[in-house]
């Protein structure tokens, strides 16, 4: 059984990563684990702050943390059923992305599923930056982004960017192969250049490496110019090639590591018309943090 992580704020954009998911594996047997996590306000006159008024803020932000999350159960038992679905949720006092690597360890979680804003949403409160930090801080779970106007579409035709400079193995790339075995999906390996020029043997090795793991999927192997930018180039290829989700391993010189150190990110993450899965590299690993104290997480 899968274990689906989707963070919330219970906007119509995270409801829409919600519905996504639900789509996505309704096929599978999956245990969804929704979370929000929240943090009182704390008051404008120093002179005012006290015990008494950080407990009243607590349980006010507690309180419509858990009801938001009894609705969005409700709202999907409404829309969708019950079907294969298990559903846990967690309530927390804490910084999301920290929380969130709290859930991944504890939980066994398999993927992160969340929306993205674009610049629009900056006011937010769980804005397109926050899918910036997960994909760079939670270095042992694929998260999967999906744009807030993105509506649930078989993922018939995946890309995969890649620039064959890394040994790929097969634990790394096991969510791209269930994916396209589960949807009987043509992956599309794409390798962006500055300019088209001969594999060299390293890159070679690995690509015919990344052929025998992905031998009974139908694949294809597309080698593109740049056009001023990575992020621009994948973009022109997913609409060309009418592709509903793209992939990318996240490594130090990869493509993904450097789109996520430098602004143009923005532009990939918050723009890109489809859902963009990161695979994290195996043993960049990450300590982490002590449990937290029951009264600040709330899981039923």
């Amino acid at each position: 059984m899968k274990n689906i992580l989707i963070p919330t704020d219970f906007s119509e954009n995270s409801w829409n990563a919600t519905k996504y998911a639900l789509e996505l594996f309704k096929r599978e047997d999956c245990t969804f684990h929704l979370l929000n996590t929240y943090t009182p306000a704390i008051a404008n006159n120093r002179f005012m702050a006290s015990n008494l008024y950080t407990d009243i803020n607590d349980d006010g932000a507690r309180a419509y943390s858990e009801n938001g999350l009894k609705r969005i159960i409700t709202r999907i038992k409404k829309s969708y059923g019950v079907a294969n679905y298990g559903f846990k949720t967690i309530s927390s006092f804490n910084l999301l992305i920290d929380e969130i690597k709290e859930v991944v360890e504890t939980e066994g979680i398999d993927l992160i599923v969340t929306g993205t804003k674009g610049t629009s949403g900056l006011a937010e409160v769980f804005m397109g930056s926050n899918t910036v930090r997960m994909i760079r801080s939670v270095k042992n779970c694929p998260v999967l982004a999906v744009p807030n106007q993105f509506h649930f579409k078989k993922p018939s035709e995946i890309a995969f960017a890649t620039d064959f400079n890394r040994f790929y193995t097969t634990s790394e790339l096991q969510p791209l192969i269930d994916l396209s075995k589960t949807f009987d999906a043509v992956v599309r390996i794409v390798h962006v250049q500055y300019e088209i020029k001969a594999l060299t043997e390293l890159q070679q090795f690995n690509l015919n490496m990344l052929r025998k793991y992905l031998k009974g999927v139908e694949h294809y192997v597309h080698t593109v110019s740049e056009l001023n930018s990575v992020s621009k180039t994948l973009e022109t290829f997913a609409e060309e090639m009418d592709i509903h989700l793209l992939a990318m391993l996240n490594y130090q010189h990869s493509y993904m590591e450097q789109l996520t150190r430098e602004p143009i990110v923005k532009r990939l993450v918050f723009h890109t018309q489809i859902p963009l899965l990161v695979i994290p590299e195996l043993g960049m690993g990450g300590v982490s943090k002590p449990k937290l104290k029951e009264e600040n997480r709330m899981v039923h």
